[in-house]
């Protein structure tokens, strides 16, 4: 079930001192006005200045003066968010924004670090961020969407708002008087999540009223059953790693079943190099762990930015870019 915003703060339990993630929007300016009235004195505003359009020099000197009138401290850092080659501009907008609330939260120049981070994505965007997840033919990672809690560069981060609507946020500030900014570029349809929230999620609701709760309690399904998979790829995972050189040994993978093999197979190079294979990478590999029988049998395999070898018994993976080649 969804909540109202006097639940959602109820139940949100930060270490303090609190950064909270402010763009001057609806959704950042209701979670901070609500988190400086709980926690007087204990809050800090951070905000990412991208410098992708002309507004963003306003933004910020709104957030400014609605964090004066709130008496609230405000640290601004300015982004490069250019995306790369092969990267869209909204990853490199979301990347760019955890590393700099990260770096704003360590405190610099005699500032106090906060103890942990709050941003203000809510159940629509939950939703959203799940049907994006469909239309990319996500496996259960995707499906589990945005979790409550996580960390970041040893920062905790929440988002205490899932389980509030948008429309919940908006009635909110409207009864408070409070304003807030609307940036343009949500309504621009060229960006997969904006049609989403323009054309699908509207039709949804009229369809399924109840799509918050139940596509929001589909996604904690998923999260929950992610969890599972990655509680039995640890330990898979902890008996397959050679000792000497904490590498995965040939004979253990090819021992199990197709879907072990390919969970663990996920998570070994997730948690040890940041690489996420597609599902072609993924199953070319699995067919080659299955056809190695002989001692002279070669694997090289590009996997994310990188590659997977075959090094002795075991697998390991490079980044030509970064490591040498293994031969």
């Amino acid at each position: 079930m969804t909540q109202s915003l006097e639940e959602a703060m109820r139940a949100f339990r930060p270490t303090l001192p609190l950064g909270v993630a402010f763009s001057g929007g609806a959704d950042s300016t209701a979670l901070l006005v609500l988190c400086a009235r709980q926690w007087p004195g204990q809050v800090v505003a951070l905000h990412i200045n991208h410098g992708l359009q002309a507004a963003a020099a306003d933004f910020e000197a709104h957030c400014q003066q609605v964090c004066k009138s709130l008496g609230v401290p405000l640290r601004v850092r300015r982004a490069n968010a250019v995306h790369a080659a092969g990267q869209s501009p909204e990853d490199a907008a979301r990347i760019a924004r955890y590393q700099g609330l990260a770096e704003l939260a360590q405190g610099e120049g005699g500032a106090p670090a906060v103890s942990s981070i709050a941003v203000a994505q809510h159940a629509d965007d939950q939703v959203e961020t799940m049907l994006l997840a469909l239309s990319r033919g996500a496996g259960l990672a995707g499906l589990s969407a945005m979790p409550a809690l996580w960390t970041r560069n040893d920062k905790a981060f929440f988002r205490p708002l899932l389980q509030v609507s948008a429309a919940r946020i908006r009635e909110w500030l409207a009864q408070e008087q409070i304003a807030f900014v609307t940036d343009p570029t949500n309504a621009d349809e060229r960006f997969t999540r904006n049609r989403i929230r323009a054309r699908l999620m509207p039709a949804l609701q009229a369809a399924f009223p109840q799509a918050l709760d139940t596509w929001s309690r589909s996604a904690a399904h998923a999260a929950q059953a992610q969890s599972l998979l990655d509680e039995v790829a640890r330990e898979d995972l902890r008996l397959l790693l050679r000792e000497r050189d904490q590498l995965p040994l040939l004979k253990g993978l090819q021992n199990l079943s197709a879907p072990r093999q390919a969970n663990v197979l996920r998570h070994w190079l997730k948690s040890a190099y940041g690489a996420i294979p597609s599902a072609a990478q993924l199953q070319e590999l699995q067919s080659q762990i299955a056809a190695c029988t002989t001692r002279g049998h070669r694997i090289h395999i590009k996997i994310a930015d990188g590659f997977v070898e075959r090094r002795g018994a075991a697998l390991t993976w490079y980044n030509p870019q970064v490591l040498p080649h293994s031969n």
